[in-house]
């Protein structure tokens, strides 16, 4: 039901009303818990929610990143808030306008030069033979040069919205401007009716390799194996997927994050809730070939890191732990797996392709975000925060 936005008020919230609020939801981003400013330590963080009367209606996860030498922050809402995203493009329930001005005005009181937020809204949608048939066409580059397959209306009302607020969009590359990817790779657990779908139907909905290289691996006896708990009661076992990860990052060339965050991520997560973020191992006589994390808010599930040996790559331990990572998100009662984020390229000698086919390969779709916006408050000192993260990228 649509939340009226006439009198909505804004005022700090404790985590424990956070997380109450986020359980009434039927998915939220795990960037948007309270646990995920535990995790970025190194900011300041609050939880704020939107009252209609002495109603909880919506919150936010707010982190704060300080200026160099000054004491004012870039205010930042990863993929959220968490607010009715619907109603704000409904006539008799209000504009995004009512939900955004007591939160701008909050920010400002809290010493915010601009607002940084993610829309966790939809414009667009491809299939995965839409993207097949794109890398396999010489005068297809990009996703935009294919037709979606849906245009979402909340969405395109959301940015025009946006641009009317003098909201600005973030550049989709490089740094922290880039901050959460705006496309990503959905498999959807569900039908068009919203009834769950079957292992059967979601294995025949993949392609012929990704087919293949599920069953390789179980004549092969890799065995997956599912762990939870705190940092201390995983330390054996995150120790071993750190490693593995480094070594990924290296083959790979990326910059490894420390095993310390890591520890941190399972001892914030798990706390708020037990299943909240899980360690999926893939051993084959032993030897650990295979190792992610996934992550879990209601309806929505996330693969949120891998990790996977140079050596035995022919067992196909990477299909196997996805394979069990999607299987328990059905489980668990998801209605998406979400691969997280895809570059938009469809230029089949863009080395960024190689990632795009994989994931293509489970016959889920590719999904266009709203994207990052930035409202600045203080335009000099936000002209002196673009500056310094320009020149520190």
């Amino acid at each position: 039901m649509p939340t009226e936005t006439t009198d909505l008020t804004l005022r700090l919230i404790s985590p424990g009303q956070h997380l109450d609020f986020l359980r009434t939801q039927r998915s939220a981003s795990f960037l948007q818990t309270p646990a995920w400013g535990r995790v970025k330590a190194e900011w300041r963080h609050e939880s704020v929610g939107w009252f209609h009367g002495e109603r909880l209606v919506g919150a936010a996860l707010v982190l704060y990143r300080q200026l160099p030498k000054v004491k004012r922050y870039l205010a930042y809402l990863p993929e959220g808030p968490v607010i009715d995203w619907d109603g704000c493009c409904q006539e008799d329930t209000g504009t995004l306008g009512a939900w955004l001005a007591p939160l701008t005005a909050h920010l400002g009181r809290s010493g915010a030069f601009g607002v940084r937020m993610g829309p966790p809204v939809v414009t667009r949608r491809w299939s995965a033979a839409q993207i097949k048939d794109g890398i396999a066409d010489p005068a297809v580059r990009r996703l935009d040069d294919v037709a979606p397959l849906e245009r979402n209306q909340t969405g395109a009302c959301i940015v025009s919205q946006l641009h009317e607020l003098g909201w600005r969009p973030q550049a989709v590359e490089g740094g922290f401007a880039a901050g959460q990817p705006q496309y990503n790779f959905h498999l959807p657990l569900v039908d068009a009716d919203g009834k769950p779908r079957s292992e059967a139907d979601l294995l025949a909905g993949m392609n012929q390799q990704w087919r293949r290289n599920i069953k390789k691996a179980d004549k092969s006896g890799v065995e997956v194996t599912a762990v939870t708990g705190s940092a201390q009661e995983l330390a054996e076992d995150l120790a071993a997927f750190h490693d593995l990860y480094v070594h990924t990052a290296a083959r790979d060339h990326f910059t490894p994050r420390p095993l310390a965050y890591f520890q941190t991520m399972f001892d914030a997560l798990s706390a708020e809730e037990p299943d909240r973020i899980v360690l999926h191992l893939a051993r084959h006589e032993g030897d650990l070939v295979a190792a992610t994390i996934s992550i879990r808010v209601g309806a929505h599930a996330w693969y949120s890191y891998g990790a996977s040996s140079t050596e035995k790559r022919e067992v196909r331990g990477s299909n196997a732990v996805q394979w069990a990572m999607i299987r328990g998100a059905l489980a668990a009662g998801a209605e998406v797996y979400d691969m997280r984020g895809i570059t938009d390229t469809l230029d089949g000698d863009d080395p960024h392709v190689g990632l795009v086919q994989f994931k293509v390969g489970t016959g889920g779709q590719a999904v266009e975000y709203a994207g990052e916006w930035d409202l600045p408050l203080n335009r000099v000192l936000y002209k002196a925060f673009d500056v310094y993260m320009s020149r520190r990228g």
